[in-house]
């Protein structure tokens, strides 16, 4: 996205038709994709006492408008879980959690990093089965137009990591499967089927002579599956990888030089200026002189996205 400065969209959120959920990840998802996945039901319905505590949450934040978890927790004091991590939670945030996922509630918007919540009014709707179908089919498509080209195995895995996105429907995703299957441009390569939207056709593009270090979740890397047949070597994120066993360091950013991803690049800043540590999987860059220009020139692009001076 050209310009784009870190904090942008966190900035300008409440202005866009974008909606913080879970899709086949946790991130920022358009409109159409949000209305795609909702109503969503949990795993399991809410006990008794628990429905009591939404049905009381729901109208405080009618009554308040939108809610920092911290003006909840004053409120009803639910105590504490055991989190995801085995460590201690406010019941609030879990139960806040909880109903964002199920649509509920949105963010509205975040202050300091938290989430402000407000009410997600919508009408519960019965999905005819051709409905349902639709819907999976155009979640399905969402995926493929952001991962593709996507090995078979590949495909396979994120469609049914779908079963984030639709809980409700978990259990119809393998004939959503099947379907893209059909549905889908495909191709046998050196022994793996390859899948990519229809009608789309891969040609040859002369690269450009440009660096770009990748998020660890960028499109291009998420897929380790693909990224190992690609670049023949394997690339981790090791954030929560104890320091001692760490390889490539704790947000290494893939370092993608033409059209071949052939190293990794650790930044990071002190006070206003930012080091780039870069490693490379031949153990030396390329000699070309265009590469130590095009890594200047990222290096460049990164302070600004940064706001810092080059």
């Amino acid at each position: 996205m050209t310009n784009y400065r870190a904090g942008d969209l966190e900035r300008r959120y409440a202005r866009l038709h974008v909606h913080e959920d879970f899709f086949i990840n946790y991130g920022f998802v358009t409109d159409r994709v949000f209305r795609l996945m909702h109503p969503r039901r949990g795993r399991a319905p809410w006990s008794a006492a628990r429905g009591r505590h939404v049905k009381g949450l729901l109208e405080f934040i009618r009554v308040r408008g939108p809610v920092h978890p911290r003006q909840v927790d004053d409120h009803f004091s639910l105590g504490t879980v055991t989190n995801y991590w085995g460590g201690s939670s406010s019941a609030t945030t879990h139960l806040l959690d909880a109903m964002h996922y199920r649509g509920l509630l949105r963010v509205v918007r975040r202050e300091a990093g938290i989430r402000i919540y407000g009410l997600n009014e919508h009408t519960p709707d019965r999905l005819d089965a051709r409905e349902r179908r639709r819907r999976l089919d155009a979640l399905v498509d969402v995926v493929v137009n952001v991962y593709a080209p996507l090995p078979a195995a590949s495909l396979s895995y994120a469609v049914r990591r779908l079963r984030y996105a639709v809980p409700q429907w978990s259990n119809e995703l393998t004939g959503a499967l099947q379907r893209a299957r059909e549905r889908l441009a495909q191709a046998r390569v050196g022994g793996v089927d390859w899948y990519w939207p229809a009608g789309e056709e891969p040609g040859v593009v002369e690269p450009d002579d440009a660096v770009r270090l990748l998020a660890p979740f960028d499109p291009v890397v998420w897929d380790r599956r693909r990224f190992e047949l690609l670049w023949k070597w394997a690339y981790r994120f090791e954030a929560y990888t104890p320091v001692p066993k760490r390889r490539w360091g704790y947000y290494a950013l893939p370092l993608l030089w033409r059209d071949a991803v052939i190293g990794w690049a650790n930044a990071s800043v002190a006070g206003r200026d930012l080091t780039i540590d870069v490693g490379y999987v031949a153990g030396k860059p390329p000699r070309d002189r265009r590469f130590r220009q095009a890594l200047a020139d990222e290096r460049t692009r990164l302070c600004a996205f940064l706001g810092l001076a080059d």
